[in-house]
């Protein structure tokens, strides 16, 4: 009974957000998280003459305070009532998880492309990647799209539910806003080298285990919806370190190889090429289907990990209390 009740929120909260999504009218906890990044760094580059430690300090609060702040509601919530507490973590872990907003996002990319509407493809996937996309045609436009899909089944969906499982929404949140500031100041330009070092450090590490176990997951994915699971896993033996980041090639390469095309390569950021490797093979042009293929892989993947992960947590945790 203990083991279920620890395992309900985690479980109730991705149900919620495979049937609503992230309604853009509701605050949510994560732009908050956003604003307050947002904060700090004009408060550093104010303040600190030295960014490195600046970012240090700017990592730290922003842990504390997105930490902190969900833990004390939970307690106070918990301790009036065991069933709000159960509905106030729920609402929390479903702010934490971002599968349907993922494939929402996505599927305008592809719906715009089997309109032959380019420029409106091109402008969808602006809203979901990080490189400029003014320069890509109908080919990359697929291939970001569905490297998108596959990065962020880990970051926005399999590893949140980690740790909620390792230590409930408290520790989502934690893990989030880490998330939070390495997409808004980790990257290696002039702007962010120094400022944003740390935060871009703490994310790796926190997604070294949940990105490999996400990669085995997509793995098996990849057998139970019939896609081509050998390549699979032999595109991620040979291509999931072909990033700067220790961790995107991950899923991105098991991706690749179930649907058999090639991604990654060569990209626009800011308006400066970055050269990269290529993460599979070219064994078939991709195609707008494939950005519908990468959202089955990542919904089978989040389900097996949400399976794995609330036993887990039931069986170490529900033991313990």
């Amino acid at each position: 009974m203990k083991g279920f009740i620890l395992t309900l929120p985690m479980v109730v909260g991705f149900i919620i957000d495979i049937i609503f999504g992230d309604p853009y009218s509701l605050p949510h906890p994560v732009r908050a998280i956003g604003t307050l990044i947002s904060k700090l760094e004009k408060f550093v580059r104010s303040r600190f003459n030295n960014l490195r430690k600046g970012g240090v300090f700017l990592a730290i609060a922003v842990l504390v305070i997105s930490t902190l702040a969900p833990l004390l509601i939970l307690i106070i919530c918990y301790r009036i009532n065991v069933i709000l507490g159960i509905a106030i973590e729920s609402v929390m872990c479903w702010q934490l998880v971002a599968a349907r907003c993922l494939q929402k996002e996505s599927m305008k990319v592809c719906r715009a492309l089997e309109e032959n509407d380019t420029e409106k493809a091109r402008k969808a996937v602006s809203m979901i990647v990080g490189r400029d996309t003014d320069v890509l045609d109908e080919k990359g436009i697929i291939k970001a799209a569905v490297e998108t899909v596959a990065e962020n089944t880990s970051d926005g969906v399999t590893a949140p539910i980690m740790y909620i499982s390792a230590g409930g929404a408290a520790l989502g949140f934690l893990y989030k806003a880490v998330n939070t500031m390495d997409s808004m100041i980790g990257y290696k330009n002039e702007k962010y080298a120094d400022i944003g070092r740390f935060a871009a450090r703490l994310d790796d590490l926190l997604n070294y285990i949940p990105s490999r176990l996400t990669a085995l997951a997509m793995i098996l994915s990849a057998y139970l919806l019939r896609f081509d699971v050998k390549n699979a896993f032999y595109i991620w033996k040979r291509d999931r370190r072909k990033h700067a980041s220790p961790n995107s090639a991950q899923t991105e390469s098991v991706c690749a190889g179930a649907l058999d095309i090639r991604l990654a390569g060569d990209a626009y950021y800011f308006g400066e090429l970055h050269k990269k490797e290529f993460i599979g093979d070219d064994i078939r042009p991709p195609e707008s289907e494939d950005i519908r293929r990468a959202n089955r892989l990542m919904y089978c993947t989040s389900v097996i990990v949400l399976i794995i992960s609330a036993a887990a947590r039931a069986f170490i945790f529900g033991g313990l209390l």
